[in-house]
C-alpha cells in the first residue's frame, strides 16, 4: 500500500493507494499493445494486376534469344507490380483488460517509487500560464523534466497547455505509454482515490 501526499488548495493529507509491484515485462506488453493499436497501417503497393501496363506479350515466345516473358507488369521489371507487398491493415490486437489495468497500476507505482508522482486536490489557478509556472516552481517543477499533467480541471489544463515541457490530458486519457515517456506525473487526487491503482487503461488507439 503506497502512501501519497496530496498537495493543492484542499491538500495537506495522505491517500493510500494499492499499487502492484513493477514488472517490466508487463509494462512492455502494454506499451507494445498501445503503439501497435496506434499504427495507421496505410502502407500499400500495387500487384501486377493493378499497375498500368500493357497486357500484350512483349515478344515472341521463341526465336529472340531472350527469356520467356508474358507482359511488363511482372515484378521483375521496373514499373511492374510488387510481389507480396504491404496492403492496408490493422496492427491492433487484443490485450486482456486485467493486464491493461495491471500495467497502469505498475506505471503509477514506478513513478511513485521514484518520488515523481504528485497528487493534487485543487489547483486554484486562474488559467494564466505565468501563474501556473509559479505554482509548478513551488512544487519542484522547473522545466528540467518532462511532466504529464492529467486533470479534469479545465482551467489548469488551459494554463499549462502552452508550456513546452508539459503535456496535458484529461484523467480518462491516462495511459501507460504517456506515463512512462514523461519524467513526472501530476494527477488529480480524486482519480487515484477512485481507481485505487486500476485506472482506465483503454487508450491504446
Amino acid at each position: 500500500m503506497a502512501q501519497i501526499d496530496v498537495i493543492g488548495k484542499n491538500g495537506g493529507r495522505q491517500i493510500d493507494v494499492d499499487l502492484p509491484e513493477v514488472n517490466k515485462n508487463i509494462l512492455h506488453d502494454v506499451v507494445t499493445w498501445q503503439l501497435a493499436s496506434r499504427r495507421r497501417g496505410t502502407a500499400s503497393t500495387k500487384t501486377r494486376a493493378q499497375v498500368s501496363r500493357g497486357g500484350k506479350k512483349m515478344y515472341s515466345q521463341k526465336g529472340t534469344g531472350n527469356a520467356r516473358h508474358g507482359d511488363r507488369s511482372v515484378p521483375t521489371f521496373v514499373g511492374g507490380g510488387v510481389a507480396f507487398g504491404p496492403k492496408p491493415r490493422s496492427y491492433g490486437y487484443t490485450l486482456p483488460r486485467q493486464v491493461r489495468q495491471l500495467g497502469l497500476g505498475m506505471a503509477l507505482a514506478a513513478r511513485q517509487g521514484e518520488g515523481k508522482l504528485i497528487a493534487v486536490d485543487g489547483f486554484d489557478l486562474d488559467g494564466k500560464t505565468k501563474n501556473f509556472l509559479a505554482w509548478a516552481a513551488q512544487n519542484g517543477m522547473d522545466g528540467s523534466e518532462k511532466v504529464l499533467l492529467a486533470t479534469d480541471d479545465v482551467v489548469a489544463r488551459r494554463a499549462a497547455r502552452n508550456v513546452p515541457w508539459i503535456s496535458v490530458m484529461a484523467v480518462a486519457g491516462v495511459n501507460v505509454y504517456d506515463i512512462l515517456r514523461h519524467d513526472r506525473l501530476v494527477i488529480d487526487a480524486a482519480a487515484l482515490e477512485m481507481s485505487d491503482g486500476e485506472g482506465t487503461e483503454e487508450a491504446g488507439a
